[in-house]
């Protein structure tokens, strides 16, 4: 079968499966009670119960809106905007702002609202639509299966790996079956059914390891848990008391880590395979080397790429510990800084080991030149001598 049938036919595949994902439903809880959601336009704003304390607004605001969608489309309802005093979760609207709405029904009229947030789902839509166009436009058939690669890790993730974690799977194996799979699909889908594909694969699962077997054991020189993720008590107190935090805290390292050592495997297995394409003469030493210089040449700049990502999303505590004056030892003594630092340094080993791991495979797979190749390469030497 040609290459190009093969991999059409493993992306349809995978198509397949995500809208089989995207009917799965695992989830063990009983889903809250809602009512209709449409989007809806402030008309007037009642701000006489807010109270205000410097920065932070309390109680409630009340708004008359009017439903700009769904099957009540045009009716006008009051709707509540609770405040709770948490900048990071509140919002506070004026008129003219189009906002999300929950209601109910009343004598078959809308009726007790909700404010639910800005309304964000249409341009949310639109980013990712030009995300995928984007990709298609730049890489082609290969920018399309990477679209597809992305949603189907969105899927795996909401409707595979979460309910399983609710369900009381164990984390730790639930996140190295989770990554393998969606390595085994990126991998194959962007790079092929070709030894790219299978180099690439095999040395970032070899990376993914490591980082899994540091995280265990520095997770418990550091005397970290889990508890210290956003949101992980509140779980707890939601009724899921068996859940393992720690683990699930290991799971997240080598999980976010998964991407960067599949994007540095695959750059090296790439480059492997286009060496063997130019000098198909060369020998497995000569290949692996070539391949650790293309590493040695990358790694840097992947390493410093997880520094970024991971403290980037921490700047304001970083800037409140300098604006408290804290040294240096209590900042990186504190629970949630070692947590990151962890995240940092053991994410960055396994990049800094899918060089050379990917490199080995690759030139394995590639294997020893042939006898025709032999032959041909000195008698060209000696001809043009």
């Amino acid at each position: 079968m040609p290459n190009w049938n093969r991999d059409w036919l493993f992306a349809l595949t995978i198509a397949l499966v995500c809208v089989g994902l995207y009917f799965l439903d695992l989830a063990p809880a009983t889903r809250a009670e809602h009512g209709w959601h449409a989007r809806a336009l402030v008309t007037e704003v009642d701000n006489s119960q807010v109270r205000v304390n410097l920065i932070v607004k309390t109680e409630d605001q009340f708004l008359r809106v009017r439903l700009l969608g769904g099957p009540h489309q045009g009716e006008e309802l009051t709707v509540t905007n609770m405040l709770t005093g948490k900048l990071e979760l509140d919002e506070f609207y004026e008129a003219g702002q189009v906002i999300l709405v929950e209601y109910g029904l009343k004598d078959g009229r809308p009726a007790h609202g909700t404010a639910r947030g800005v309304y964000r789902l249409g341009w949310q839509l639109a980013l990712i639509g030009v995300f995928a166009v984007l990709l298609v436009a730049v890489a082609g058939v290969t920018g399309f299966k990477a679209a597809l690669s992305f949603i189907f890790t969105a899927l795996v993730l909401w409707k595979l790996y979460f309910p399983l974690l609710l369900l009381g799977y164990p984390p730790i194996p639930c996140g190295l079956a989770l990554v393998a799979l969606l390595t085994a699909v990126i991998t194959f889908s962007v790079g092929g059914l070709s030894r790219r594909g299978v180099a690439t694969f095999l040395g970032s699962m070899l990376g993914v390891l490591l980082t899994c077997g540091l995280a265990v054991w520095f997770a418990q020189v550091f005397h970290l848990h889990g508890a210290l993720r956003p949101f992980a008590e509140t779980l707890l107190y939601s009724g899921y008391y068996g859940l393992r935090l720690t683990d699930i805290f290991i799971a997240s390292i080598f999980i976010a880590s998964s991407g960067a050592v599949m994007d540095l495997s695959m750059d090296i297995a790439a480059s492997m395979e286009e060496i063997k394409h130019h000098h198909p003469g060369i020998g497995p030493i000569a290949h692996l080397t070539s391949g650790l210089r293309v590493g040695r040449a990358v790694v840097g700049t992947m390493t410093t790429t997880l520094l970024l990502a991971y403290s980037s999303s921490h700047i304001t505590l970083f800037l409140l510990f300098m604006a408290k004056g804290l040294p240096a030892a209590n900042i990186l003594n504190a629970p949630f800084v070692a947590a990151e630092v962890l995240n940092i340094l053991v994410g960055s080993f396994g990049l800094v080991t899918v060089a050379p791991f990917t490199a080995l495979i690759a030139a394995l797979l590639h294997g020893w030149p042939s006898r025709e190749v032999a032959r041909v390469v000195p008698s060209t030497v000696d001809s043009r001598a």
